[in-house]
């Protein structure tokens, strides 16, 4: 079955989406392009203007209905001073606001632009206008400024608009003119201007389509670039904390061994003796091999140098580990709810990692509900692209006395349990520069949320 051409126009549209800059970057592009140039520029401009208005005629020939659309002009003119005025205090003070009130700023500022580009167009000339060329400039100018995808396409339209604004209003100025004034003037007939208006349009339109898709590849080639880094970082943190774990289990294991066969051949040779030496022998044996599963233990639980780093998709992941903890197979009282919401971004870690956070946290709430209740998945991608994760279960909850200490190795309040299982959750969570948090009360359930930034490189666990 071949796509709908509406499938192809999708499909097209999400190769041209253009993933939004990190706030940093976006505030340091709106400084650069906005503060830094266009402010200087308009200064400028607004004082030339302001110049010919009051010491320049405009035209050679004073007639009505010109003078009507250069004296409306020049009431803009002044909201124009205003509105400039305004927009610039709080560009000068951006760093005080929310990125989201600088960029309305922005998208405000390119519109009052461009409106007022529309009445200069008119009064200079109209389709013969030089001014053309700004329009041009002011949709360069927002493929910087406004990076993200449907407001730059939106806003860049409207410049478009406001072109097709000056032609109407430029055939309505004329249509109410005289050869005599025409000739005076030099005005072309505005019957033969269709195909030179269709072009300018033309040339707007695919200065949108090219600033858009030139922006989107850039944006798409950083982001891989920057992915790459991460990778190979990611794969050399791990792979050194995992020599420095195998260091750190042969520099041990080597002394206790050498402890271990010293004490058994003592031994042997008081083993005929009923003597307080061979008691102590034994007990230095059971500590040695007590030392021993220890630092074996905590070889599997690092596993720092296993797997490799891949880009994984949360939904599936979550999916996943719920359909290993809670088989549909098997019949149960426990209802699986689940909450995910979209756009989200791949999660650069090991498979192995990320699954035994989620099967432990889903085990925790299968015991905490024993046979009935209910456990609740959700998954979310805040605007910086950190990922939430949070898995809720309404269960007999956590005593307080009790929550500061889950996390701790080998703590458990749990007859037959390990007290590994939420130290992994934790140790595996911040490798990668997440945190974890649990809330509980008695009687309401438990709550464990995770949180991993788009792009932290992974620190050793402490």
């Amino acid at each position: 079955m071949k796509p709908s051409p509406w499938q192809w126009l999708k499909r097209l549209f999400t190769l041209l989406e253009i993933p939004a800059p990190d706030p940093p970057r976006l505030l340091r592009r709106i400084e650069i392009m906005e503060r830094n140039i266009v402010l200087p520029v308009k200064a400028v401009a607004i004082g030339f203007v302001f110049y010919s208005f009051v010491s320049t005629p405009w035209f050679g020939v004073t007639l009505s209905t010109l003078d009507v659309t250069v004296e409306t002009v020049q009431y803009i003119f002044w909201f124009y001073v205003l509105a400039s005025a305004a927009l610039a205090a709080l560009l000068l003070n951006m760093g005080r606001l929310p990125l989201a009130v600088v960029q309305w700023t922005v998208v405000t500022s390119s519109l009052v632009d461009g409106l007022f580009l529309t009445g200069m167009t008119i009064i200079t000339g109209g389709l013969d206008s030089i001014l053309f060329w700004l329009f041009v400039a002011l949709i360069i100018r927002n493929a910087v400024s406004v990076p993200v995808g449907f407001s730059q396409l939106f806003l860049n339209v409207a410049i478009s608009l406001c072109y097709v604004l000056v032609v109407a209003l430029d055939l309505s100025v004329a249509q109410n003119l005289d050869e005599f004034t025409r000739r005076t003037l030099d005005m072309a007939s505005r019957e033969d201007l269709g195909e030179p208006f269709v072009l300018r349009l033309a040339v707007l339109l695919l200065t949108t389509v090219c600033c858009y898709g030139t922006q989107a590849l850039l944006e798409r080639q950083r982001l891989a670039v920057e992915e790459a880094e991460e990778f190979a970082a990611r794969e050399g943190q791990l792979r050194s904390a995992g020599r420095l774990a195998a260091e750190f289990a042969h520099q041990i294991k080597n002394p206790l061994a050498i402890i271990n066969n010293a004490a058994f051949s003592l031994q042997r040779a008081l083993r005929d003796a009923k003597t307080e030496v061979a008691q102590q022998i034994g007990i230095i044996q059971e500590e040695v091999a007590r030392a021993d599963l220890v630092i074996t233990q905590i070889m599997g639980y690092a596993q720092l140098s296993e797997g490799h780093v891949e880009k994984l998709n949360v939904i599936e992941e979550l999916n996943c580990a719920i359909a290993q903890v809670f088989p549909s197979v098997v019949p149960t009282g426990i209802q699986v709810h689940r909450e995910y919401g979209r756009g989200f971004p791949p999660l650069l870690m090991q498979r192995g990692h990320l699954s035994e956070i989620l099967v432990n946290l889903l085990k925790n709430t299968r015991e905490a509900l024993v046979e009935k209740g209910n456990v609740f998945v959700a998954a979310d991608c805040h605007r910086d692209h950190s990922i939430e994760i949070s898995v809720r279960d309404d269960g007999p909850g956590i005593a307080p006395d009790k929550i500061e200490r889950i996390f701790e190795a080998y703590y458990t309040t749990k007859e037959h349990g390990t007290g590994l299982g939420l130290a992994i959750v934790k140790h595996n969570v911040e490798l990668y520069g997440g945190n974890v948090r649990v809330e509980s009360e008695l009687g309401k359930g438990a709550e464990f949320t995770l949180i991993f930034p788009a792009k932290a490189l992974m620190t050793p666990a402490k």
